[in-house]
């Protein structure tokens, strides 16, 4: 095909030019557009480029592959000449290499080992909209090190459904659209029967395509399962004319490419395969597509603390993307396996919003920083529990910086959880049974009833090893665990194979390097509840297999609202648990606050972790230990458990509402979220050689609250939010302040003062330099409530009138004059007889 016959070929000029004054690019073009394998070839020549190489990132190895492919056969050059590709256990590039297509682990593997990228002149990122968790945080590093290192690196997304104008607003990057070519598509939805299993389903719909319409029929499903359901129930229910192919990324090369290649001998093919078929990978003849409207995508699973993929819907766009595959060629027609009233997103969701993200947070770490532009920027909550897991795991230390054994683990392309117990594995039989485990955690369970015991597991794959076949094992499933041990065995170049027999605990004891954080004791006083090394408890089933076990390691969780269901574990020997986490067994006394005594007690408690092993009586409370926990007490209780005095209030409120005021002064916040975030500052040293809470005076706690502020601030809160202001009649009088239940907004400020002590006052009195006028409380001469006002000029105008007839009467002996603005202020009552 030439390089003309592409809808791509009229915009490559474009796209040469605008990378030639821009560093980075959007490019949006449909699928079938050409963009995969026409953009690298157009610029392998630009003069930008100076002979280095274009690395393009593509999400999925079957689409790596067959894209370079291409572009290989279209120079008549065979792969890993001009055009190579690098994918898990496989690279296929040589040293005249320019273009590069590879998948998103390899990148990032790039880009931390040599974050120069030397030899490379630009960097293009295919199919970006299915917003997978590498690609984000290939694109970060890559704009960091352009901003940082290579200001000539060029950075280009491309994708069929990307919201263009958002992310070319977020790269400041000029945005560029091809039109495609396509033809129309009728899109119908095909109903399922009452009680109907997707593959007979799939079945009918594939049965009537076929009757119907010409061309080969393209089958999109969730995953591998439902390709083999389909496949067999089609088996047999097709005539001669037409052969049933899959498509998934786990396919023999052999098998892939003659997929994407045309029948030779023009038989008509029902393809089915996964959404790799979505974009990327161009399948020659389709004229039908049946869209199950169905992927699997990664979903964070906390009841295995890994992102395991599930069953979704997929998104509007997808459904788009993946019915235009029907109109390449000609006309087609496209169904749909969902109901039409099913409304699906509009666009699919970043994986970074959905998954478990330690990885990502060992990655920075080992980037050495965490400041880098994504895209959707990670959840805090996320990365916390990231960060605060690979702590637990070794891979990064209190300061939070990668430690070498981090390092190790980012070596090993996994997750950390894996990683940690692969390198924690001693000795060649330990590293072949942590294969095993390794493999079988990521897999789906291949025992069709097999209670909570990972033994159970691991046993039935050692029975298929040695020719045996337990009767409620799924084969297909073991079979594959078993390749991926293997895998695991040739990455760690473990060359022992692996053991025939092992002890429960055995695998217990790997496991725990994996979760530490779900090391369990059995409870005292109940044998099917357990203490987690994190601080919560779980229980067993009923008929559980582990009963009895006095330490256990969990490997999947269901968490309820009391205690966690323990869905999987193994048992743990508890010396080999002091022998491999010896600073995690502490003896220690500790000082807690008695809530019921409202004063300190004092433990001397052996522990593991955040279990308690054994707590006994330590007489005296430790004064060392007694501030601490008297400032976590009152953590606990809140602030109102302090000894509050109305004056210390009132000072209080004042900062808080200065602070509110005039925010060019900088004052402190002492909003309560503020301050009990603090306590250690502030509160803590209060209570040094104190044992109990009341023992805090009143004096000490304002002393404490004021401490943080310099005598310059404590002036400017006397001058502009003072305590007392001077009124006409010469008197001094209290200002008081108040905040509003939320805590953070002032109140307006009460001046309650007498009538007569403000004759000749003519407006409001205000404070905080003017800006805020006080609400005034007008008082009868016995003290009681007349009006509130915050306009003093408007009450003499139109209301005092009124209230002086009215007072008049009830308090004759003191003034009341019918000129109250030239009247003399007065505290005091009229001398008698006058």
């Amino acid at each position: 095909m030439s390089t003309t016959d592409f809808p791509i070929s009229p915009l490559l000029p474009q796209i040469r030019a605008q990378l030639t004054a821009h560093a980075r690019l959007v490019l949006e073009a449909p699928p079938g557009a050409g963009k995969t394998t026409q953009v690298p070839l157009a610029l392998r020549d630009a003069p930008w480029l100076e002979g280095r190489r274009i690395i393009m990132l593509e999400p999925r190895r079957v689409a790596a592959r067959s894209a370079a492919t291409f572009m290989a056969r279209q120079l008549g050059e065979p792969v890993g000449d001009t055009v190579g590709y690098r994918i898990r256990f496989e690279n296929k590039i040589s040293a005249r290499t320019r273009i590069e297509v590879v998948t998103e682990g390899i990148l990032t593997r790039m880009l931390q080992d040599d974050p120069l990228l030397e030899g490379v002149g630009a960097l293009l990122f295919d199919e970006f909209h299915e917003r997978h968790l590498a690609a984000d945080l290939g694109l970060a590093l890559a704009l960091d090190v352009q901003s940082q290192l290579r200001e000539d690196l060029r950075i280009v997304l491309m994708s069929a459904t990307l919201d263009g104008e958002r992310l070319a607003g977020f790269l400041e990057a000029p945005r560029l659209s091809s039109e495609g070519r396509s033809f129309p598509v009728v899109v119908s939805h095909f109903p399922a029967r009452r009680d109907e299993a997707l593959e007979a389903q799939t079945r009918r719909a594939v049965e009537q395509a076929l009757r119907q319409h010409p061309g080969d029929v393209l089958v999109f499903l969730p995953g591998q399962r439902e390709i083999g359901k389909v496949q067999a129930a089609l088996a047999g229910t097709l005539d001669a004319t037409a052969a049933v192919l899959p498509l998934h990324g786990e396919l023999p090369v052999e098998q892939q490419t003659r997929v994407l290649q045309p029948d030779p001998d023009g038989q008509r093919r029902v393809v089915l395969a996964t959404n790799v078929a979505e974009s990327s990978v161009t399948l020659p003849g389709v004229r039908v597509v049946i869209d199950a409207g169905l992927a699997r995508e990664p979903r964070y699973d906390p009841n295995s603390g890994f992102s395991r993929l599930d069953i979704v819907a997929i998104s509007q766009a997808s459904a788009d993307q993946r019915a235009g595959r029907a109109g390449r060629v000609a006309e087609g027609w496209a169904y749909r396996l969902w109901p039409q009233s099913q409304r699906l997103e509009a666009q699919r969701r970043p994986e970074i919003a959905q998954v478990e993200l330690a990885a990502l947070a060992l990655e920075l770490a080992a980037w050495g920083s965490d400041a880098l532009r994504f895209v959707d920027t990670p959840p805090a909550g996320a990365m916390a529990a990231a960060r605060e897991l690979l702590q637990r795991l070794g891979a990064l230390g209190d300061s939070g910086s990668i430690t070498v054994s981090g390092r190790r683990m980012l070596a090993l392309g996994t997750h950390p959880r894996l990683a940690a117990m692969l390198l924690a594995a001693q000795g060649d039989r330990e590293q072949a049974l942590a294969a095993d485990l390794a493999a079988l955690i990521e897999a789906r369970d291949p025992l069709r009833q097999g209670g909570d015991a990972l033994a159970a597991r691991w046993r039935a794959l050692a029975a298929l090893r040695g020719g045996r076949m337990p009767a409620d094992a799924n084969r297909g499933a073991l079979t594959a665990i078993d390749a991926a041990a293997r895998q695991w065995r040739r990455r760690l170049r473990c060359d022992a194979a692996p053991p025939a027999s092992v002890e429960a605990h055995e695998l217990g004891d790997l496991l725990a390097h994996a979760f530490p954080d779900r090391i369990a004791v059995q409870h005292p006083n109940d044998p099917q509840r357990y203490l987690l090394a994190n601080g919560r408890s779980a229980r067993l089933f009923d008929t559980s297999d582990l009963r009895g076990e006095p330490w256990l390691v969990a490997s999947e969780l269901r968490h309820e609202a009391k205690d966690a269901l323990l869905l999987r574990a193994a048992p743990v020997d508890e010396a080999r648990l002091r022998a491999d986490f010896p600073d995690r067994f502490v003896q220690q006394e500790v000082v807690r606050w008695d809530a019921d005594k409202r004063a300190l007690s004092a433990r001397r408690e052996s522990r593991f972790d955040r279990i308690v092993l054994d707590s006994r009586a330590a007489g005296r409370v430790d004064p060392a230990h007694a501030a601490q926990a008297l400032t976590d007490a009152v953590r606990e209780l809140g602030l109102e458990a302090l000894p509050w005095t109305e004056g210390l209030r009132q000072w209080r409120w004042r900062m808080l509402a200065l602070r509110h005021w005039m925010p060019e002064l900088a004052l402190p916040d002492l909003s309560d979220t503020a301050l009990l975030a603090t306590l250690d500052d502030w509160l803590k040293p209060a209570f040094a050689g104190k044992s109990r809470l009341d023992a805090l005076g009143e004096e000490e706690l304002g002393e404490a609250l004021k401490s943080p502020l310099p005598w310059s601030q404590r002036q400017l809160l006397d001058r502009y939010a003072p305590v007392r202001i001077s009124v006409p009649s010469g008197m001094e009088r209290r200002i008081d302040y108040a905040m509003d239940d939320d805590g953070l907004t002032p109140r307006p400020p009460v001046l309650a003062v007498k009538l007569q002590e403000l004759f000749g006052l003519a407006d409001t009195p205000r404070i905080a330099d003017g800006r805020v006028p006080l609400l005034l409380h007008l008082l009868s001469p016995g003290g009681k409530p007349l009006q509130v006002t915050g306009d003093l000029r408007n009450f003499w105008q139109n209301t005092y009138a009124e209230v002086k007839k009215e007072m008049k009467g009830r308090y004759p002996r003191h003034p009341w004059p019918d000129d109250p603005w030239t009247a003399s202020a007065t505290h005091r009552a009229k001398p008698r007889g006058t």
